[in-house]
């Protein structure tokens, strides 16, 4: 059941069909509205204002991040740090702890289909620390493979950083596997859930990971604000990623002590409106059931490929139709995928086109980008559609493979 009602640009705009959620989800009106009604009622710099404002304000953060645990299954709020997406919640690892813990002969290890933000970053500390870069290559059919995977984690691995859901594939990673290979040789497991907390539960306690980063954004929470969920240990064994007011518990002439979790990470002015529209984006979802988002997602993820997959001349990349999390990608011969976003778009169709920031997987595909579609709680099977119809009519202005034009010009 599509809940398109409850998407007020969606309802402003009832021709569209909005097919790019895993760049950005749209905003349900309880995003909105608690974000109106924060900066309407209690808007003021939290923590030390010793005025009722101030103090309604840090009340409304407290809230927020101790809702956003139990969204994320962390007991321990404090281990949850507001940054402002999962780019930087992972380079505040790789720069934070990765500095400090990663040395020459050291190694990382990232697998193939990571998006850019989870692979240049630990590429970047590899090349600084003088450690060994390690990528964990994908079977035939788009999956990790799991036993070279095993081959190249070692006692030298400091950290294997895997993303819980391909931005491109759709696939889930088998992350309990992957962290019992990581454990095995006493490595971190960071892992990259900006595709993942959308559409699957994030048991951070229940997974035994070291680290977990979402961006709000790509929840329906507001853009700008994200989400490090990490291990206490963890935290406290690396020094902060920046400094300023706010995580400071005191500054000598020379030499300054830090405040603690979470406060030691988040220096500056908190992003206390975002962390409230994110607190209500997460309680939208909890509502709705995260395995209804999740079913949602997967039927008509596997209805588009099925679809697709009728159309000559189109490929689908990724897994089994039933192991989806939302993102359908594919190539149409005959038709960049730029050009075909172009023409969807003139139909209200609005996809994803380009490498998708993962060209180390579009190598491994050997395409230089893929189309894109990607689905959410608000969409239904006319948005499958109207895809497919104007994948169709693509094909027929370029004259591609099936058409009478491609036919005549043979």
């Amino acid at each position: 059941m599509s809940r398109r009602t409850d998407f007020p640009l969606l309802v402003r705009n009832p021709g569209m069909h909005y097919l790019d959620s895993a760049a950005t989800a749209q905003k349900p009106r309880v995003v909105l509205d608690a974000l109106r009604t924060f900066y309407e009622t209690a808007y003021a710099n939290p923590h030390r204002g010793s005025y009722a404002l101030s103090m309604r304000a840090t009340d409304a953060y407290h809230a927020a991040r101790e809702r956003i645990a139990r969204f994320a299954g962390a007991v321990d709020s404090t281990g949850v740090i507001f940054t402002r997406g999962t780019t930087e919640a992972i380079n505040l690892l790789a720069t934070a702890w990765g500095r400090a813990a990663v040395g020459p002969g050291d190694e990382i290890v990232v697998t193939r289909l990571e998006h850019h933000s989870n692979f240049v970053p630990w590429q970047q500390l590899a090349l600084a620390q003088g450690a060994a870069f390690r990528i964990a290559e994908l079977t035939p059919d788009g999956d990790i493979d799991l036993d070279r995977l095993r081959r190249i984690v070692t006692p030298r691995t400091k950290v294997v950083a895997v993303a819980h859901v391909s931005n491109v594939l759709g696939a889930e990673i088998p992350l309990q596997e992957i962290t019992a290979i990581a454990r095995a040789v006493g490595a971190r497991i960071v892992v990259d859930g900006a595709q993942g907390a959308p559409h699957i539960p994030v048991a951070f306690d229940e997974r035994g990971i070291d680290a977990y980063a979402f961006s709000g954004h790509k929840l329906g929470g507001p853009m700008g604000i994200g989400v490090l969920v990490a291990r206490r240990e963890f935290l406290e064994s690396m020094p902060p990623y920046q400094m300023g007011g706010g995580q400071i518990e005191f500054v000598n002439d020379d030499r300054t002590t830090w405040a603690p979790l979470p406060n030691k990470f988040e220096a500056g002015t908190p992003n206390v409106g975002d962390a409230v529209g994110l607190a209500a984006a997460v309680e939208y979802l909890d509502g709705i059931g995260m395995a209804e988002v999740a079913r949602h997602a997967r039927d008509l993820s596997a209805i588009a490929v099925r679809e697709l997959r009728l159309v000559e001349g189109v490929r689908v990349f990724g897994p089994p139709i039933t192991a989806r999390c939302g993102v359908v990608s594919f190539t149409l011969d005959g038709v960049h995928p730029h050009d075909l976003a172009t023409i969807l778009d003139q139909d209200g169709v609005a996809i994803r086109a380009g490498h998708h920031c993962a060209q180390p997987l579009m190598r491994a595909l050997q395409v230089p980008a893929t189309a894109r579609a990607s689905f959410a709680i608000h969409n239904d099977a006319s948005d499958v559609t109207a895809l497919v119809a104007g994948v169709r009519k693509a094909q027929a202005i370029f004259g591609g493979v099936g058409t009478p034009a491609h036919a005549a010009a043979r």
